[in-house]
């Protein structure tokens, strides 16, 4: 059998719960102009900074497109150019009782409708060298580049055809739900600080990074009885991953003198939850105890037991109330017997017949 000594300590108080982690921000990258994949500048799961070029279309169309815009506003430019200089002439004219007022009229309203026409024109030819820009597609976002949904040759649509995902993943997310009798004291340690969240790995327990609460949901959810919350990490080590299930724990403060010993010390009996605690005496004795959390491999104890008592951690099956037991250290294989256990350590003990 084994024991360990209960000790006071600080100890956070958390609240756990299952989350997923979810990208800070994802983006699926889409053509604006159509036509033809020429090429694809990124290897699939690489990182892309935003404003860096990931496809480009065939530009050929786009660009004879531009030259065509260019053309008739050079055109358009010229002739308004000589409806100007027919204007001043016949306002000339005008002036001087040559010509008719409708004459002039007319001269006028065919500068000012060719204005117009450059106007437009102008604005063709700036749209034009927008789709010619668009034939480059850039990187929307920082983040990490997903599986390819196209490759060159591909005939791509404007604004339909999905191309890549780009998923934000420094810093990233997970969400994660509490009960509603929660919230209320959420919101309270939150108004007075960061509140720090650590999410864990389920199967070993491993922390795989360090976040802090950065979101509770404007609702409570009445099918679930739950709130929604986010907490926010800054995964410089990429140990988070988007899709990724994992544990929880929302630190709200911390209690700096709490009596902690080993859950395995905690045993569940008909009239509630009980320890053994080896007296001075070397007998043991049945000790009921309340119970506060349990986080980390260790219970925290509100009654029942104090700093320095010592519980039995193993082999409570094999002991009564009164049995007495003698304590020797735990030594490694084929040692000999050692002083006895000190309370850091924990040790082995032995049930005697009871007294």
């Amino acid at each position: 059998m084994v024991v360990a000594q209960a000790v006071q300590k600080p100890v956070p108080v958390t609240l756990r719960a299952v989350g997923n982690v979810v990208p800070h921000t994802t983006v699926t990258v889409r053509a604006r102009v159509g036509g033809v994949l020429a090429q694809v500048h990124f290897r699939e799961g690489e990182d892309v900074a935003e404003g860096r070029i990931l496809f480009t279309l065939d530009l050929a169309p786009l660009e004879a497109q531009l030259r065509e815009a260019e053309a008739n506003l050079a055109r358009t430019s010229a002739q308004l150019a000589n409806a100007r200089r027919e204007a001043a002439r016949y306002r000339e004219l005008f002036q001087r009782g040559l010509v008719s007022q409708s004459q002039y009229d007319q001269i006028a309203t065919t500068a000012a409708a060719l204005e117009a026409t450059v106007r437009a024109e102008r604005a063709a030819v700036e749209n034009a060298r927008l789709q010619v820009a668009y034939g480059r597609i850039k990187a929307p976002i920082t983040g990490r580049a997903g599986a390819l949904q196209v490759h060159a040759g591909d005939l791509i649509q404007a604004s339909q055809t999905p191309l890549v995902a780009i998923n934000q993943i420094q810093p990233i997310d997970v969400g994660f739900a509490l009960p509603e009798q929660h919230l209320p004291e959420v919101q309270r340690y939150r108004s007075e600080g960061t509140l720090a969240v650590a999410a864990l790995a389920p199967s070993t327990g491993r922390e795989l990074g360090r976040g802090e609460l950065s979101f509770i949901d404007n609702r409570v959810d009445p099918t679930t009885g739950t709130i929604q919350l986010k907490a926010s990490f800054p995964n410089a080590d990429g140990q988070l991953w988007p899709g990724q299930f994992v544990d929880v724990a929302l630190a709200l403060r911390v209690d700096p003198a709490a009596t902690v010993v080993p859950v395995a010390a905690v045993q569940a009996g008909q009239d509630g939850r009980f320890v053994f605690v080896v007296r001075a005496d070397q007998t043991v004795e049945l000790r009921r105890v309340t119970v506060a959390r349990e986080a980390g491999g260790e219970a925290v104890i509100a009654e029942g037991v104090a700093p320095g008592d010592t519980v039995v951690v193993e082999g409570q099956l094999r002991l009564a109330p009164g049995a007495t037991v003698e304590a020797r250290a735990a030594s490694p294989p084929g040692a000999g017997d050692a002083p006895a256990a000190s309370p850091a350590s924990g040790g082995a003990v032995s049930p005697s017949a009871p007294r």
